[in-house]
């Protein structure tokens, strides 16, 4: 009996968007488990903190069984050899993603050979949508419901409301 694939799925997911959670529930197609990986950064200026984004995506993700969200501070790779996984998801909105992508999974490779990278097509209503530009349209007040699950809106105003006093 072939054993149960563990896939990361790596990101800074400031905020988690539905473009996020389209990728989560698509690789959980195909991988018997998955782990959310949210990169915690110090050189990073985040929205939120990698403990907010933690809490966001267990909230948006709670209807879906065997993901699991954690926080790492280093090289994905590093994780993957720690929970000895071999599968990094990740996903693609355009061609101008792909360069990236390739390069990336180019040196994850040359650091952990046993590694594999999937890259999930990004479902074309979706593809448009980074968490850059749902900051962007945020800050300037414009309609997010289309971009985010609702736990995210309401997470979105009240920091924003905090920021402002």
């Amino acid at each position: 009996m072939p054993h149960k694939l563990v896939a990361v799925y790596p990101g800074s997911f400031d905020p988690p968007t539905l473009g996020h959670i389209d990728i989560i529930e698509r690789a959980l197609k195909v991988f018997g488990e998955l782990v959310v990986l949210i990169a915690e950064s110090p050189t990073k200026k985040s929205l939120f903190t990698a403990q907010e984004r933690k809490v966001l995506l267990q909230n948006c993700l709670k209807k879906l069984q065997n993901v699991k969200v954690d926080i790492h501070g280093g090289l994905t790779v590093d994780y993957l050899k720690k929970i000895k996984g071999h599968v990094i998801i990740r996903g693609l909105r355009a061609v101008s993603d792909f360069e990236n992508e390739l390069q990336m999974a180019t040196m994850n490779r040359k650091l952990y050979p046993e590694i594999e990278t999937f890259a999930v097509m990004t479902s074309e209503k979706y593809h448009y949508i980074s968490s850059h530009t749902v900051k962007e349209v945020a800050i300037h007040g414009g309609d997010i419901s289309e971009l985010v699950p609702e736990p995210v809106i309401k997470a979105i105003k009240s920091k924003m409301k905090s920021q402002e006093k």
